[in-house]
């Protein structure tokens, strides 16, 4: 049995957990900075990396006392060390390697984008391989053909914004507030998705732009939407025709899903894989749940979703993707420094 101490700070979550043997979660917790981030509309890395300062010694006390366990009875800890923001990463980086040393156990530095791969096998151990994953976050939107433990082929990402950026750069000119994820997947329930056809960029192959897309949610919001103040009023050029704010919402989430699931389709049809799983933040999209899992049932193929609180960054996953680490490679050694740029293959 191996008892892991994970810590997860690679940009605006505090998180540290408790797991064993890679698959049981003795303990999970998570702070989120949100509140402190959202009147600026997205991450301002000094003031997370400030945070994490304050917030991960007590989150590392709560993981500790939930797993009811004691630092010496660890058998490694572990943390994110790329890629992420630089001053995040070295906080925690920085507070697991201090941990190791004191408690005399192994440090495991992780990539947070193979950690994500992970989160999949704490509630699923048992999934075949090969596998394809689409991981869909804030920074980054991928598709990966994971052939076994540690060996991944990345089959295809974004060529300019991360889904979750667009999302935010959306909600943030459609003044709904921040993360963008989460309201506009909540307003969407709301609005039509059919009343606006926005783009599907780069249909062929396998890599992702978003770009063009949130441009051209942004200029049809500026010639269908009434000024602030007067929403009984056309905007101009709208031709009398103001669209509601919700089914602008619907629609370019539609455009987003639409594209996601072609590419995933198209990646297991290349692949031929076992199953296909979805990792990261924008994973906890009702909508994407909801049309990853109807493709997996017309197509006849294994799919696997994630629990929402697996979705968003925490230190469960990092703990399980660093056991395998450990039974593959050993220790990290004790000057391994942080990588921002962390490539995943």
């Amino acid at each position: 049995m191996t008892v892991i101490l994970a810590l997860e700070t690679s940009c605006d979550e505090t998180a540290a957990a408790v797991v064993v043997d890679g698959s049981t979660v003795l303990s999970s917790v998570v702070s989120s900075q949100v509140d402190l981030h959202a009147r600026f509309g997205g991450v301002v890395p000094e003031i997370a990396s400030r945070a994490h300062l304050s917030l991960l010694t007590p989150v590392i006390a709560e993981a500790l006392v939930e797993a009811d366990v004691e630092g010496c009875a660890l058998d490694a800890v572990a943390a994110t060390v790329g890629p992420g923001l630089a001053g995040a990463l070295l906080v925690g980086v920085a507070e697991a390697k201090a941990l190791a040393l004191a408690w005399g156990v192994p440090f495991v530095g992780v990539n947070h984008l193979e950690a994500h791969l992970y989160a999949s096998f704490l509630e699923e151990p048992d999934l075949a391989m090969p596998l394809v994953l689409l991981l869909v976050s804030g920074g980054h939107t991928m598709l990966v053909l994971m052939e076994g433990h540690g060996r991944y082929r990345l089959l295809g990402s974004t060529v300019d914004d991360a889904v979750g950026e667009a999302f935010d750069k959306v909600a943030r000119f459609l003044g709904l507030g921040y993360p963008g994820g989460p309201v506009i997947d909540r307003l969407a329930a709301e609005g039509d998705p059919k009343v606006v056809r926005f783009p599907r960029p780069m249909p062929e192959g396998l890599d992702f732009s978003l770009s063009g897309l949130k441009t051209a949610v942004i200029n049809f919001t500026r010639r269908h939407r009434p000024a602030p103040g007067s929403e009984d009023r056309p905007a101009p050029g709208a031709g009398g025709r103001p669209v509601p704010v919700a089914d602008i919402a619907a629609s370019f989430q539609a455009a987003v899903v639409d594209m996601l699931v072609a590419k995933a389709r198209r990646a297991m049809d290349e692949t031929g894989a076992a199953g296909l799983c979805l990792g990261g933040g924008v994973a906890a999209n009702s909508e994407l749940r909801r049309r990853v899992t109807e493709m997996g049932t017309e197509d006849g193929v294994r799919v696997f979703l994630p629990s929402r609180a697996m979705c968003t960054d925490n230190a469960a996953m990092v703990a399980a993707a660093a056991w395998w680490r450990l039974r593959s490679d050993g220790p990290s050694p004790s000057d391994t420094g942080i990588r921002p740029n962390f490539p995943l293959a």
